[in-house]
């Protein structure tokens, strides 16, 4: 009983660990065509693409399927420098990622919000540096998710 009442000072103390939350963005198109989309707005905004991985190609690749689903890594050093410079942790979540996929209810953008991401990982999550990478993602998706 004293290990378990110990446990929960402990987390009581230290906070519980909580994934950050995760944005959906409906967007019209398959998955492909609002992956590209994607690609474009972030070039568009002076931003670099890391990577763009297709999830359900590898799949396929080892004989097994899933739905649609294409993972866009991109970056801005702009943007990202100064919150990793404030927080050196946030270099583990930064470049952010976008997960673009279907299910039942449509096709949609996905990601997790950067100053949650950025505060479990010990940065503050309404640090100054966290505000232009956010208003820039929301610009990003919004237009990747089209009309």
């Amino acid at each position: 009983m004293r290990l378990i009442v110990a446990g929960l000072m402990v987390l009581a103390l230290t906070g519980a660990a909580r994934a950050a939350e995760i944005v959906r963005v409906a967007a019209s198109g398959s998955v492909p065509e609002v992956a590209n989309r994607l690609v474009v707005a972030v070039e568009d905004a002076g931003a670099l693409v890391f990577a763009r991985v297709d999830h359900a190609g590898g799949a396929a690749t080892v004989g097994m399927e899933l739905q649609p689903m294409e993972l866009v890594v991109f970056g801005n050093p702009r943007l990202g420098t100064p919150a990793i410079r404030e927080a050196p942790m946030a270099g583990l979540v930064l470049p952010l990622r976008v997960l673009v996929y279907t299910d039942g209810d449509g096709t949609w953008l996905a990601y997790q919000d950067p100053g949650e991401m950025i505060a479990e990982v010990g940065g503050a999550a309404d640090a100054a540096s966290v505000a232009p990478i956010r208003k820039a993602l929301e610009k990003i998706t919004a237009t990747a998710a089209g009309g």
